[in-house]
């Protein structure tokens, strides 16, 4: 009887002991596995707070694809200290995908397929944005903030979201490099702009530093460089340098040089046309001409981004309408070589007045958007993932990595190990490489803390940002003017665009000011039969419709 008792006891043990296991398998204990809390509900169905970090709920592994829409993106997830500290912090691994050819057109081919990867990272300007959401194939950041993670709303900027607002009341995505007027409030004394007009330093100084605001002093200061500098350590110099000629046109020719001759966006409340602005004109004509005397090499019409910086690289410009954030490597490149071969911000194309030009700061609508796919495969992991990274918390990861590895806090200050900030200012491509801080992923960075963060800026780059120092300008109400999608506007603007993107060129290599003018009021004629009043009107209504944004978001 008794070892009946004692087989029964144990038996009896046996089965709790399975019992407790069995419970503390499928309840996860206190550890999360991804599918259930320590409460026993799904992880997706856990009641959050906007003051809970959602992103702490769920750190199992996963990979989420993200495409950036621009094909020069270079940087791999997982490769450098930063992402790898991500990953073991979030549990989120990123697989990017990168155009590798015309993003356009990748992006329209994967539109047409109706399926798209987990995020998609591209400009806010760009049609493909209006399409994604028209086709419902992205998801209203709104609604999975309401079901999966309200810390949304405590992490993004309410004037923000109100801007980026469709008319059935949702949000698709979030801009990077954003700033609001309250941000313009707030960090006023530190925004400045990318716009510069370069030069190279040496022959800048050796042809005694010409003023190259006006077109004659503009024309003479590039011959004379071509003519001192015939060549380039043996190979021909190119005596001006621009970005890259698109089907819509050219930015250096179009919205840069426009800025620098300080051509108002409206006047008395009315947009105005910017590019009949005489003094617009007058300026293509000037490069016309320049084409004319042999100043504009052929490279220009062809070359893409990849053949500009080899070309930067190896010093072979000697101006440069360009962003001074587009150029960091080639800059230091040659600042290794030759602190004086470097390339620096002087004032450039300007209009009869000589005003100060008013150069594009940081708008509401930022740079990029990010959009999340309705095709997602986490919804939940995804929104709280972009969530962490809007954050502050998340800025301060992107921006600085880990702690003890790339910063550390020195003199009661978040700062850059020696090491790294000597690597940052030598070596930027080896930095994102190795370490990947300081916003190397820069899909969601806010450019308003970063200029807190950031250590002084060191040359061969704080001559060009000191430069643009208060003459940066808000031009948030002039943003998202243009109709897109398959309306009738937007048919007409994109024809409208097109048809200057063929036109420009043809300008600038036209061979006398008279086969200029024939060119220009050709287009000028051909534009109004594409719809130009109609698309003008709607933009009219779009920028009347921003100022009462804005306004409201002061």
């Amino acid at each position: 009887m008794n070892k009946k008792l004692k087989l029964k006891n144990v038996l009896m043990l046996m089965v709790a002991t399975v019992l407790v296991f069995t419970t503390a398998c499928s309840s996860g204990g206190n550890k999360n596995n991804g599918k259930e809390e320590g409460n026993g509900a799904p992880a997706e169905q856990v009641k959050l707070t906007q003051d809970d970090k959602g992103w702490e709920v769920d750190k199992s592994p996963i990979t989420f694809d993200w495409y950036i829409n621009f094909s020069w993106f270079p940087n791999k997830w997982g490769v450098d200290a930063t992402s790898k500290y991500i990953t073991e912090k979030t549990g989120v691994n990123i697989n990017f995908i990168v155009p590798a050819g015309n993003e356009a057109e990748k992006m329209n081919t994967m539109i047409a397929s109706g399926s798209l990867p987990d995020f998609i990272t591209l400009g806010w300007y760009e049609d493909a944005v209006k399409k994604m959401i028209e086709g419902d194939l992205v998801l209203p950041l709104n609604e999975l903030a309401d079901q999966y993670d309200p810390y949304f709303y405590k992490v993004t900027d309410p004037a923000k979201l109100s801007w980026y607002k469709q008319e059935n009341g949702n949000v698709y995505g979030y801009p990077n490099s954003s700033s609001s007027p309250k941000d313009y409030e707030k960090f006023g004394d530190n925004i400045t702009s990318t716009q510069t007009f370069l030069v190279r330093k040496d022959m800048y100084e050796a042809l005694g530093k010409p003023d190259m605001r006006t077109p004659e002093g503009f024309l003479n200061a590039l011959e004379a460089a071509k003519k001192m500098y015939p060549d380039v350590n043996g190979q021909p110099l190119i005596p001006l340098g621009m970005y890259d000629f698109s089907d819509t046109g050219n930015a250096s020719l179009q919205h840069y040089i426009q800025n620098f001759l300080a051509i108002p966006y409206d006047k008395d409340g009315q947009l105005y046309d910017r590019n009949t602005d005489p003094e617009y004109v007058k300026w293509l004509k000037t490069m016309r001409q320049a084409n004319e005397d042999g100043l504009l090499s052929k490279d220009i019409f062809i070359d893409k981004r990849p053949q500009m910086e080899e070309k930067i690289a190896q010093g072979r410009y000697f101006a440069m309408l360009y962003s001074r954030s587009d150029h960091a490597n080639q800059q230091n490149a040659l600042f290794a070589n030759d602190p004086n071969s470097i390339y620096i911000a002087v004032d450039g194309p300007a209009n009869t007045n000589l005003d100060q030009p008013t150069l594009a700061g940081p708008s509401i609508s930022g740079w990029t958007v990010t959009l999340i796919s309705k095709d997602v495969k986490d919804k939940a992991r995804a929104i709280r993932f972009l969530d962490y990274l809007i954050s502050e918390e998340g800025q301060h990861d992107t921006f600085f990595g880990k702690q003890g590895v790339t910063w550390d806090n020195i003199d009661g200050k978040d700062q850059f190990l020696p090491d790294a900030l000597n690597l940052l200012n030598t070596d930027r491509g080896a930095f994102d490489k190795q370490l990947g801080a300081s916003h190397t992923f820069w899909m969601m960075m806010d450019t308003n803390l970063t200029p807190i963060w950031s250590p002084p800026a060191v040359e061969p780059f704080k001559q060009l940002e000191d430069w643009t120092r208060g003459k940066a300008k808000s031009l948030s109400e002039f943003d998202q003017l243009n109709p897109t999608g398959t309306s009738a506007e937007g048919i007409m603007n994109t024809k409208i665009d097109q048809e200057f993107g063929k036109v420009l060129p043809k300008l600038v290599l036209a061979k006398s000011d008279a086969e200029f003018d024939k060119i220009w009021g050709d287009f000028l004629k051909k534009r109004e039969t594409l719809g130009f009043s109609k698309v003008q009107a709607y933009k009219q209504k779009k920028y009347e419709e921003n100022v009462a944004k804005l306004d409201a978001a002061k």
